[in-house]
């Protein structure tokens, strides 16, 4: 098929191409137009650009798509008329994503259904589970219990059933706290900076102003936020997101002291605390002193998002405060969930879940290193960051190219990841942060393979080969 070389994108010239011939007559009514891919071929493109082609002339009325008969013009095309403008064409669809690589997405097709079902029926079926009419705001005492036992468990919370608050997940909770604080009369959260930008909205937007600290290998900068008057810190000691960084014990123990010293508040994430494969994850830092800290934890990345669950332990002189909050709320998760949820923990299928999962998440994350340490490109720029944990990895990128270009570049082959420049308010170096979830360990080589083809595409001076 000949086009123009009118400079248009090729999306354009080819959609032009066939809606001319058509208008033309040397495409007549029932011609059978090329499957994509052999046009794709011809033409030495993607079959997107020749799908998005045929979808937009079938919207016009130009050609007909039917399963098993392929695309054809159909009996009678709509001709444009002469004395009227040419419609505004709307703009090509974004290429569909083929692997999801952006950060802090579990998967979600390893949620244990059979094992949730079994609970909910148990819930639904027997008399003394039954839900409570008017639940309590600070949530089931089941629950409280199931999550009160596991946190001393496996987090080091000395803590009991009445101390533990049941809320939709971290940041319900971020914005209890902020609530909270506010009204007490803190001027402002510091938040790790490059930090989860959503807890610092969700803060700000229930009045408590953030002020970034900065974040290096050991975790938040406590020094620098020693040099803030700022009165209260969210940070997530156990695994820092987006660097992958674990608060070291130095650390640790000079956060307390800042916060003992200043009468201030720590509100911990602890985020990603359940995935730690190179060793047993660190005790919470709430188990160090229940007294200065508000700790938050969820299921939102252990089971999934969608079911808006989570707890805070506060300190006993915050309890009641945030207790009042949750209860004007009005807004705590769903009481079959939260039964639901204390009765596959009670009966040991949580943690089999997440004994079962650690174990898929560890084999994707070697798989993907190993993969993005085979590339030149990649390997050069220094090895990936972040402890062995969680569910994504930091990868520095040459320091000549931009990091939302790349993801950019990325998303037009399909693949969706994230820049870390979009999580920080400082200038970083460019690095991507990549999730691997939901990516199988057969497909880390492919994916290596694309991230090193648009690197070596966008570096100012050509180099050779894409292994090392």
């Amino acid at each position: 098929m000949e086009l123009s070389e009118d400079g248009g994108s090729l999306y354009e010239r080819l959609t032009s191409g066939i809606r001319t011939a058509i208008v033309e007559g040397r495409l007549g009514p029932g011609h059978l137009l090329p499957p994509s891919r052999a046009l794709a071929a011809e033409l030495g493109c993607s079959r997107w650009v020749v799908n998005e082609a045929y979808t937009q002339l079938a919207a016009e009325g130009q050609l007909q798509t039917r399963q098993g008969s392929g695309t054809r013009v159909t009996a009678h095309p709509t001709r444009p008329k002469p004395d009227r403008a040419p419609t505004t064409r709307r703009a090509p669809a974004a290429p569909p994503v083929v692997a999801d690589l952006r950060p802090g997405t579990p998967d979600v097709a390893a949620f244990p259904a059979p094992g949730w079902t079994r609970s909910l029926h148990h819930v639904l079926a027997t008399a003394d589970w039954e839900p409570s009419v008017f639940p309590q705001a600070a949530g089931t005492q089941r629950l409280r219990e199931v999550v009160a036992a596991h946190l001393r468990r496996v987090r080091g919370l000395a803590v009991e059933a009445d101390e533990v608050l049941i809320t939709c997940g971290t940041s319900h909770g971020v914005s209890l706290v902020a609530r909270v604080l506010a009204a007490r009369g803190v001027p402002h959260l510091a938040v790790e900076d490059p930090g989860w930008p959503r807890l610092h909205q969700v803060a700000a937007a229930a009045g408590l102003p953030t002020e970034p600290v900065a974040v290096d290998a050991e975790g938040l900068d406590v020094e620098a936020l020693t040099r803030t008057d700022a009165r209260a810190v969210l940070c997530a000691p156990a695994h820092q997101f987006p660097t992958g960084a674990a608060l070291s014990p130095a650390r640790r123990r000079a956060l307390l002291t800042w916060a003992a010293q200043h009468a201030a508040v720590i509100v911990e994430d602890d985020y990603d605390a359940e995935f730690r494969y190179d060793r047993r994850p660190v005790g919470a830092l709430a188990g160090l002193d229940r007294n200065l800290v508000v700790y938050l934890g969820s299921v939102s990345k252990t089971l999934h998002p969608g079911l808006r669950l989570g707890w805070m332990v506060p300190p006993p002189a915050l309890r009641q405060p945030l207790l009042d909050a949750l209860d004007t709320a009005a807004a705590g998760p769903s009481t079959l969930d939260q039964l639901t949820f204390a009765r596959l923990a009670g009966t040991g299928g949580y943690d089999k879940h997440l004994r079962r999962v650690r174990k898929t998440y560890r084999a994707r994350r070697d798989a993907l290193v190993t993969t993005l340490g085979s590339h030149a490109v990649i390997r050069d720029c220094g090895p990936v960051r972040g402890i062995a944990a969680g569910l994504h990895l930091l990868v520095p990128l040459p320091s000549a190219l931009d990091d939302h270009t790349i993801v950019e570049h990325l998303a037009d082959r399909g693949i969706a990841t994230a820049a870390l420049s979009g999580y920080t308010t400082r200038h970083q170096p460019p690095a991507l942060v990549i999730g691997y979830g939901r990516l199988a360990p057969s497909r880390a080589q492919w994916a290596a393979e694309q991230i090193a083809e648009v690197l070596l595409d966008q570096l100012p001076t050509p180099r050779s080969g894409v292994t090392g």
